[in-house]
């Protein structure tokens, strides 16, 4: 019998994790940048899977020396108790990719033993090359345990742009997330010194998530985090000038780390105003316009 052994970042989460089940999963993916009749292209030079987790093939729908677009596929749609899901992906000097998810991953709520789900997310950029992680939204149905940590690790000429937008129950079903605990860690290092780290317990019996000085009992939360832009402050006029002026968003710099935050109650607006900034921010990162990814579209 296989036993689950949770990852070293999960240890200390609080979960319980079964010591005798899982349905495990990882994709392991590489990037390289390569010359073409004198120009720059990037390939996938490496898909490696286990379990329901892959990819089906690599997309150029911005040209062959353009952005290489992949599709994290998990068949299952959601993560239920016991299920461990483990994403790698690097990119390589001169290599320019986007991964996104072809719909909304679930979170769904936790067995009778309140058993933890676990999602492990590490991406490396090297020196000279371009990712952007841009996943359709989660959705955590009430009652769900787990953890999700993500680890980005840059070299000081590295470019990032990514995003996590966050839904939690079902408002419309009236199906509010009142019980559960979601951890959610995140680590970004730049030539292996850490430029931003942060970590927080959403727990609807805890006062944080009522009180308006944490959640506020809000049911949707979103970050979209932007490294190596050449002006940062420039970047940052241009979003407050052109996205929409309410008080649910808001945007700021860290130690080289482009922030902006949305905290409110609709997912679809969250997704607007991540997507808007992602159009406004690739010209100025990448040099190239917004080619939104027709998997959005469907």
């Amino acid at each position: 019998m296989t036993i689950y052994q949770p990852l070293p970042e999960m240890a200390d989460s609080g979960h319980r994790f079964d010591q005798g089940r899982r349905w495990a999963a990882s994709l392991t993916l590489g990037f390289e940048g390569r010359q073409q009749d004198g120009r720059p292209v990037t390939r996938m030079t490496t898909a490696r899977h286990c379990g329901p987790l892959r990819v089906q093939r690599p997309f150029y729908p911005e040209g062959r020396h353009g952005c290489c677009h992949v599709y994290l596929l998990h068949p299952p749609g959601g993560l239920v108790s016991g299920d461990a899901l483990q994403i790698n992906a690097s990119v390589g000097t001169g290599a320019h990719a986007l991964l996104t998810t072809p719909a909304a991953a679930k979170l769904y709520k936790a067995d009778s033993h309140g058993v933890a789900w676990a999602q492990h997310t590490k991406l490396t950029v090297d020196d000279g090359g371009t990712l952007e992680y841009l996943p359709q939204e989660t959705l955590a149905f009430d009652g769900s345990r787990g953890t999700q940590t993500t680890t980005i690790e840059m070299g000081s000429r590295s470019r990032f742009i990514g995003w996590e937008v966050l839904a939690l129950g079902r408002p419309a079903s009236e199906l509010p997330f009142a019980t559960g605990q979601l951890q959610q860690r995140f680590h970004l290092t730049r030539d292996g010194t850490p430029v931003w780290q942060e970590r927080q317990t959403l727990d609807p019996k805890h006062r944080r998530f009522k009180g308006k000085w944490g959640q506020g009992g809000h049911t949707v939360q979103a970050t979209l985090w932007t490294v190596g832009l050449d002006n940062e402050a420039d970047a940052i006029e241009h979003l407050r000038a052109e996205l929409p002026d309410n008080p649910r968003w808001a945007v700021t710099r860290r130690g080289g780390v482009l922030l902006l935050r949305y905290l409110g109650n609709q997912r679809n607006e969250a997704w607007a105003i991540c997507q808007q900034a992602w159009e406004i921010l690739r010209p100025r990162l990448t040099g190239q316009p917004a080619h939104v990814p027709r998997i959005w579209l469907t």
